[in-house]
């Protein structure tokens, strides 16, 4: 079918609502550049024009301006997912300064990228923070933030890293970690004291912001399909919400591909199931 067809031709009103995204994808990056110029695109507009445009129609205009999640999430789950894959350094340096124009923190940043420690590794955590370390130059001085929040509440990693681990991941939890007791019972010990003693406990983020960060990280790595499903659980058992979830999700497709979004829309549709499943024998019971 050629491009002068009935099936492709423009319909009335196409351009109009193709001008209302373009708008409202402008106001959204306004709000993470802080900057009425958004002279970022420019480069990319020089060589790839639509390209310069579908990133504000589509990567502002539709997804970013989505209900659902705050600017402040936003950024969180996009550096958090920036900060895993490790191939984007421009990019991820760019939405670590969005994340400070729409709010968060110098210290829930550096708090996110120790975060990623958990999930793609020291190498990606410590790249992550020295971007963080060149935006952070760049915006010149700040008012110390406290950012070592080693928790001291008496008891030793293991007996704090546990209740947490219950906390966020329920009875599954513990289970995983019984799970390598006869082949890596070590592993399962680092769990328990480094993931929720050392890294859960500390200050720096909530539990909520932390399990958004985890979904991200795992939805966007693409390998970690059964973390992804406990992580989307615990995201649920510490206050998010469906829509939150569904939110995250389809602004990944952006950031790491609408494959890693549809695979993550995937498991949270078991686990919206699963979860319905059981409210539903619950009532049944009562």
């Amino acid at each position: 079918m050629t491009h002068g067809t009935a099936a492709h031709a423009p319909r009335p009103g196409d351009r109009d609502r193709d001008d209302d995204r373009y708008a409202r994808g402008l106001a959204a990056l306004r709000l993470v550049t802080g900057s009425e110029h958004n002279a970022v695109l420019d480069p990319v507009a020089e060589i790839a024009p639509d390209l310069a445009r579908f990133t504000v129609e589509f990567g502002y205009g539709d997804i970013w301006s989505q209900p659902g999640l705050t600017p402040r999430q936003r950024q969180i789950g996009t550096v958090a997912a920036l900060a895993a894959l490790g191939n984007a350094a421009p990019q991820l340096r760019f939405h670590i300064a969005g994340a400070l124009n729409v709010g968060c923190t110098r210290r829930e940043i550096v708090e996110t990228f120790i975060h990623t420690t958990v999930y793609a590794g020291f190498p990606a955590a410590l790249n992550a923070l020295a971007a963080a370390r060149e935006v952070f130059a760049a915006r010149g001085a700040e008012e110390a933030e406290q950012t070592a929040s080693e928790p001291e509440d008496g008891r030793d990693r293991y007996a704090r890293g546990l209740d947490l681990l219950r906390a966020v991941d329920g009875p599954a939890g513990p289970h995983v970690v019984d799970s390598l007791a006869d082949i890596a019972p070590d592993l399962g010990r680092y769990l328990v004291e480094y993931v929720f003693g050392d890294v859960y406990a500390r200050t720096g983020l909530d539990l909520h912001t932390r399990e958004l960060a985890s979904v991200a990280m795992c939805t966007a790595l693409g390998t970690a399909g059964p973390q992804l499903r406990v992580h989307l659980r615990a995201f649920l058992n510490v206050g998010g919400t469906r829509e939150e979830i569904v939110a995250l999700l389809t602004q990944l497709a952006g950031y790491a591909g609408f494959p890693a979004a549809l695979n993550g829309v995937a498991a949270a549709r078991e686990i919206f199931a699963e979860r319905d499943a059981a409210d539903a024998a619950d009532t049944a019971g009562e």
